[in-house]
């Protein structure tokens, strides 16, 4: 037998009970926007060319980008799409421009713990050094928002093998590191269920258009396909679609030109799609009877 992780058992989608999202809608969408901040000179960062020495001004210069210029122009774009976001933050983030966070949740933008930075890595931390990470994230989102995240994501989607035992532990209610189905999994931990909400890590705006260098206009039509695809495929069964954005990313003008054409396409289905936030997705799921979502019979 090969080693597991104990998390969950397997379950094929094609033969779980069905279940409807409010409204009797079929598919749920969500926007998932990470917002980012990297320390100057050291730790970890996405780069599009090859690693370049410290101080990599470059490159450091490219992602703060998207905390002074990107992330605005996509809260501009969901005020006038009347989009809602799940704002994905480094903490660190309310030290250094403390006004944009505030920005989001002042316009009902969930915000979702994901890290104190993107300059480190949970999975290069010990146990206490993860434990006190995730603590210090989670404090400082309610201090300054005034309740805690529902929902977690590590920088790098980098977890340990107790990462979900300290998320639990700390009062998350859903993650979504893990993207392994197009439905909420229950998984279990030492204190209990925690839901995995989907995630999209292969179709990400950070995979397509820096790791792949796919052009904009292709990355945009993938969307489009994965809408379609998932819409008729929602007939036969309740389905999420997650749509991951970066604020240094999509925050780009000639790549948030591409990204209208995704979104007035998913606007045209809108009284027929639940366009959510993956906390009420999670609230929504937590109301179900056992033995409907994957995990509930034996978290």
């Amino acid at each position: 037998m090969l080693k597991t992780h104990g998390r969950y058992d397997y379950s094929a989608i094609t033969k779980r009970p069905d279940y409807s999202w409010p409204d009797g809608k079929r598919l749920a969408v969500h926007l998932c926007l990470n917002v980012e901040h990297f320390a100057f000179g050291e730790g970890l960062g996405n780069d599009y060319s090859l690693p370049q020495p410290q101080p990599n001004v470059r490159s450091y210069a490219w992602r703060d980008y998207g905390n002074r210029v990107g992330a605005w122009r996509l809260l501009e774009f969901a005020d006038a799409y009347d989009l809602p976001y799940a704002m994905l933050i480094n903490s660190e983030l309310y030290d250094y421009c403390p006004e944009l966070v505030a920005a989001y949740a002042e316009r009902g933008h969930e915000i979702v713990g994901h890290g104190r930075t993107n300059a480190e890595r949970q999975s290069d931390m010990k146990p206490d050094e993860e434990r006190r990470a995730i603590f210090e994230a989670t404090a400082a989102i309610e201090k300054h928002w005034g309740r805690k995240p529902l929902g977690w994501l590590a920088p790098y989607i980098a977890q340990t093998h107790d990462s979900l035992d300290l998320l639990k532990e700390a009062g998350y209610r859903y993650m979504m590191d893990w993207s392994l189905d197009d439905q909420p999994v229950w998984f279990r931990t030492k204190h209990g269920p925690i839901l995995s909400v989907p995630y999209a890590h292969d179709l990400n705006d950070s995979v397509e258009c820096v790791t792949r260098r796919t052009p904009s206009q292709l990355f945009c039509d993938n969307l489009i396909d994965q809408f379609d695809e998932l819409y008729a495929e929602s007939e036969r069964r309740p389905l999420v679609m997650p749509i991951v954005l970066h604020s240094f990313i999509l925050g780009q003008p000639h790549r948030l030109r591409q990204f209208r054409r995704v979104i007035e396409h998913v606007l045209r289905h809108r009284e027929r799609i639940w366009l959510t936030r993956p906390g009420d997705i999670c609230q929504h799921i937590e109301k179900l009877p056992a033995g409907i979502v994957p995990g509930s019979t034996k978290a």
